[in-house]
């Protein structure tokens, strides 16, 4: 099996992709990134919304009509949830090593 080019993930995209898993603004995603890592994990608007950029330009996650004009809704596509999924049995197997070995 070969392993994914577009892995590992970097935490903030992580963390925006599992956001997303709920469709979400670019200011409520900041503050569930926050909340999810109890704090230790801020991440800045321009971050955020280079981030964001890059997500839609490889269709990992797509904006989603709103009822509200100023807000750009987004959520993660069937792409972007393969990609996390990959991401998450990746860290799972790291976890498990590192578990064998005594850590």
């Amino acid at each position: 099996m070969s392993r994914n080019l577009h892995l590992p993930l970097t935490e903030t995209t992580f963390y925006i992709l599992l956001v997303l898993t709920t469709p979400a603004h670019g200011y409520a995603i900041i503050q569930e990134i926050e909340k999810l890592s109890n704090g230790l994990v801020k991440v800045a608007a321009g971050t955020m919304y280079g981030a964001i950029e890059n997500l839609l330009k490889l269709n990992w996650i797509e904006e989603i009509p709103s009822g509200e004009k100023r807000r750009r809704v987004y959520k993660i596509t069937d792409i972007g949830e393969e990609i996390l999924i990959l991401e998450i049995e990746r860290l799972k197997k790291l976890v498990k090593l590192s578990s064998e070995l005594g850590y």
